[in-house]
């Protein structure tokens, strides 16, 4: 309902400005209707009288509210808005007429991003921020509730493994739960990290395990001596075998740039004798003719 008062006095702007200050606002949260301007006779005066009506002035979750039903009408979707609480920080209910999940959406991220942008216009004007909550069919507190078990239940594995459990990314509301859930847990300690919308946390126990280095082989603290052991034992590589001595062609072989040999029966070379060659003849082609003094020497190799 709206306050009308009615003030009077000599003049009309100085009625104005006592009844502006006797109501404790401005000009701006109030209407001014002039009744009387105030005339001076020979005989006496006439007062002035101005009547002051506050105007409604609406508060920041009010104007919320009023946004969300303009963006919900523009969007086509069927839910009302309505303030719960606006003390400490600023509540809105939205209460669908179909279903809660279209407003819910996947991990909550269509109530993310409404509360969002109703947290931007709540606190437009404000010199300190105000917290704003969006809730539909009492989403907020059944995510709470899960949200600390879910710390609870990490933050025992963390204790029990040694070593710090990373929790997936998460919006600034859900990630001070997972604080606030732990502040008292004596055995860990918990910090975000990464950059928003990527920031998440992280559990750290008090009895962390430092950090072991492993060499390639998965042994802890591996020395290079320790990996060349184990290649030289490893099977893989095969044993070694000693490299076949070489042969050199007796006095009376011809010679070649290779080496010459005497292939047995049943495979291989054996030593002794001469039964052909490996690569290019080297001597001269009258070597090979029979003469006087060198008689031809008769084939004696084996077949």
């Amino acid at each position: 309902m709206e306050r009308k008062e009615v003030f009077s006095g000599k003049t009309a702007e100085e009625t104005i400005e006592a009844g502006i200050s006797e109501l404790g606002v401005t000009r701006e949260d109030v209407e001014i209707e002039v009744l009387e301007e105030g005339k001076r006779r020979l005989f006496g005066s006439i007062p002035a009288q101005v009547r002051i009506t506050l105007k409604h002035k609406q508060t920041d979750g009010e104007r919320a509210v009023s946004f969300l039903e303009g963006l919900f009408g523009i969007l086509g979707v069927e839910a009302v808005p309505s303030l719960r609480e606006e003390d400490e920080k600023i509540v809105i209910d939205l209460a669908a007429t179909e279903s809660d999940k279209g407003l819910i959406g996947r991990r909550g991220e269509m109530i993310d991003a409404i509360q969002t942008l109703a947290g931007a216009v709540a606190n437009t004007g404000r010199r300190d921020y105000k917290r704003v909550v969006v809730d539909c069919g009492n989403y907020r507190e059944n995510r709470e509730e899960t949200l600390r078990h879910v710390a609870e239940k990490l933050a025992a594995k963390a204790v029990r493994l040694g070593k710090k459990v990373r929790l997936e990314p998460m919006n600034p509301y859900e990630r001070r739960i997972i604080h606030s859930a732990l502040v008292d847990n004596p055995d860990v300690t918990t910090k975000s990290e990464g950059k928003e919308p990527a920031r998440f946390v992280v559990i750290i126990p008090n009895n962390m395990k430092p950090y072991e280095r492993r060499d390639r082989y998965g042994k802890p603290n591996g020395k290079y001596g320790d990996r060349r052991e184990n290649r030289d034992r490893s099977p893989r590589y095969g044993e070694k075998r000693p490299y076949p001595k070489r042969e050199l062609p007796t006095d009376g072989a011809p010679q070649t740039s290779g080496t010459s040999l005497n292939r047995g029966s049943r495979g291989g070379y054996k030593k002794g004798g001469f039964s052909g060659f490996f690569g290019t003849y080297l001597g001269n082609s009258r070597d090979s003719e029979p003469t006087e003094e060198t008689p031809e020497k008769p084939d004696t190799d084996e077949e």
